[in-house]
């Protein structure tokens, strides 16, 4: 699933191509296309309310985008496993895994794929800037009111794991299995570590390092393992190449040279080096 890196590389994307823009007519080609439901009389409401709409910008927040609508309402993407927005000229060849065409003023299209239809486009009001479905989620790193200090401390505080509490949305949005697992290994934490062996200055060196790591990921591009993530011009991101732990199995280690392990966790792989991540 796309993480913040991935899905701010699409928005910066989206924003340098389509901000601002009219739609001139929407066709939901396939109905799954569309959450929570999905169903014709959904697409009928979703291609009427949107039509002539103008996209004012692109925001985002963790691993959501929206594109936000003159008549203060906003138009939510989650990407899911396999969602992604290409922008193109209007003759061009629909893929076979378009599910809505958006046309846009000057020609062009605004296209949502999704091969899996895990994810989906919905419209939905502002709350604060911030679409309805979208409020229970904590700010980001990247944010200006991400408070690392106050997330730090609830941090300490949990009953529970570090990867664990990377992962959860409530607590700091954005981060997924690939960054926490580069994030671990650049800070020499094991993933189970409880949350309260760390002290004030550790859990806020280690949402600082959470950031880095998705800096430099943003400046590749994002990661990409598959066909299944690409910006909306159809590429896909770099930073797999220089990733240190993730994906690395038996390979070795850059720090120490001891070959990399790959753990199971919550329904998926966890990639850790068993000589540099010890459980203290």
């Amino acid at each position: 699933m796309p993480e913040l890196p991935e899905v701010e590389t699409v928005r910066a994307g989206l924003e340098n191509l389509v901000i601002p823009a009219v739609v001139e007519s929407v066709d939901v080609v396939d109905a799954r296309g569309l959450r929570p439901s999905g169903e014709p009389e959904d697409a009928a409401f979703f291609e009427t309310v949107l039509t002539g709409r103008q996209l004012t910008a692109v925001s985002r927040r963790g691993k959501y985008l929206w594109f936000v609508l003159d008549d203060d309402t906003a138009l939510l993407a989650h990407l899911g496993m396999s969602g992604h927005f290409r922008v193109v000229d209007r003759h061009a060849p629909q893929h076979r895994h378009t599910r809505i065409v958006i046309a846009l003023d000057e020609g062009r299209d605004l296209r949502f794929l999704d091969q899996r239809t895990f994810g989906g486009l919905t419209l939905t009001p502002l709350l604060d800037g911030i679409p309805g479905p979208v409020t229970h989620i904590a700010p980001d790193p990247f944010e200006e009111c991400f408070d690392a200090d106050e997330v730090a401390r609830r941090l300490c505080a949990r009953r529970s794991t570090i990867k664990r509490s990377l992962l959860d949305q409530t607590l700091v949005s954005g981060i997924g299995n690939i960054y926490a697992d580069e994030t671990l290994w650049r800070v020499r934490r094991h993933p189970e570590t409880p949350c309260s062996r760390l002290s004030q200055s550790e859990a806020v060196e280690l949402l600082q390092t959470a950031r880095d790591v998705m800096a430099e990921a943003m400046s590749q591009g994002g990661t990409s393992f598959d066909s299944l993530y690409v910006n909306v011009n159809g590429e896909p991101g770099w930073f797999s190449r220089v990733l240190d732990a993730y994906g690395r199995e038996d390979e070795p280690c850059p720090r120490c040279g001891t070959p990399i392990v790959r753990e199971s966790f919550m329904n998926r792989s966890s990639f850790r080096c068993p000589r540099c991540q010890r459980l203290r």
